[in-house]
């Protein structure tokens, strides 16, 4: 009975070596960096870092980039990995300490939206002698070799606006107000639209009354542009706006003088308040550029570029100095007719949201 006793308790005893050598030994895998380690905030798992991405946008004052901003995020976390955004409030400024704050958190890689498209420059190359490479994202950083500029196809949003303003209204005074100067897609809009608008400005079919530029896309400057027009008794048939914003102040100051509905109203990025505007009759169309295509493209971009893959892309687009890897995305015009097939449909806002009113 005694030998039996024994036995039994050499038994346990090695049981329980056995036991915890093996938690020891699982331990110590468990905390080596082929496994998984933590390195300040950045996670290392399976002996690959988890890739970090800097997001620097010019403005959160229009409702796309708010769009953007969340899209981006939840496509960056859906694709594994983390995110850190820094808003400038259109400062410039401000953007540069922000991109160096985000160099500062090791950043594999910058997305970046000017605020200026000149002064982000600086912004580029302080990323660039840190090996960190940069996705100019919907506005082009300029003379700044970015890796990559993704947008929406600028010059054909001008071209989809002015052939709207062409097919509705076959003469008249068309008022032109553009978003900054410090934004590029402004000029190539222009570009887009100047290509349609000049044949019939030239056989005195429309007459452009004047063409404005807003200031960091403030719709208050818009709504003054529209209403000293009309205090001076100019008879305004349409307006093409930079953005819907822009074309929010139109309206406001058509409201004034009793004009809604009445005057041609055409914006871009199919805010809800401009889907709202339309349904109502109050804005004729806007541009519809699906901004989760955009944002996932991006993200997917951003990630071959950390592991340095190739990106695969077949356009250029000069920067004013260098010529740049371009993504291009297609966007559509949207007016009360197709709204349900293009921005409902895809769920860019609930139909409940749009006939609120």
């Amino acid at each position: 009975m005694a030998k039996n006793k024994i036995l039994k308790n050499s038994i346990i005893a090695i049981l329980f070596i056995v036991f915890f050598g093996l938690v020891y030994l699982i331990a110590r895998t468990m905390n080596t960096p082929d496994a998984y380690a933590s390195a300040g905030d950045q996670t290392v798992i399976g002996g690959v870092s988890k890739i970090k991405i800097g997001f620097s946008l010019g403005t959160l004052k229009e409702e796309r980039w708010i769009k953007d901003r969340d899209i981006l995020m939840a496509k960056a976390r859906e694709l594994g990995t983390d995110i850190i955004v820094q808003n400038a409030n259109n400062d410039d400024q401000d953007q540069l300490k922000q991109v160096k704050y985000l160099l500062e958190q090791d950043i594999d890689v910058l997305i970046i939206v000017p605020n200026d498209l000149n002064k982000a420059a600086t912004a580029v190359e302080m990323a660039k002698k840190q090996g960190v490479p940069v996705i100019s994202y919907d506005r082009l950083v300029m003379n700044s070799n970015v890796d990559l500029y993704i947008t929406f196809d600028n010059v054909k949003v001008g071209e989809l606006m002015a052939r709207r303003i062409s097919k509705t209204m076959k003469t008249g005074n068309l008022l032109i107000i553009n978003g900054a100067k410090t934004d590029n897609n402004t000029k190539m809009i222009k570009q887009g639209y100047d290509k349609i608008l000049k044949p019939l400005v030239d056989e005195g079919k429309i007459n452009i009354i004047g063409e404005e530029w807003a200031a960091n896309w403030l719709k208050e400057y818009a709504f003054k542009v529209v209403d000293d027009t009309l205090q001076k008794k100019i008879k305004i048939n349409a307006v093409i706006a930079g953005n819907d914003s822009l074309a929010e102040g139109v309206v406001e100051a058509l409201s004034e003088h009793r004009m809604t509905g009445d005057v041609i109203v055409i914006g871009q990025d199919a805010d809800l308040t401009a889907c709202q505007r339309i349904v109502e009759g109050t804005q004729l169309m806007t541009i519809y550029k699906p901004i989760e295509k955009l944002a996932e493209a991006t993200i997917k971009m951003a990630i071959k570029l950390v592991k340095r893959e190739p990106l695969n892309v077949d356009a250029y687009i000069n920067d004013g100095k260098y010529d740049v890897n371009y993504l291009v995305l297609d966007p559509t015009a949207v007016d009360k007719e197709n709204i349900n097939e293009t921005i409902i449909r895809d769920g860019f806002h609930i139909k409940e949201e749009i006939y609120r009113n």
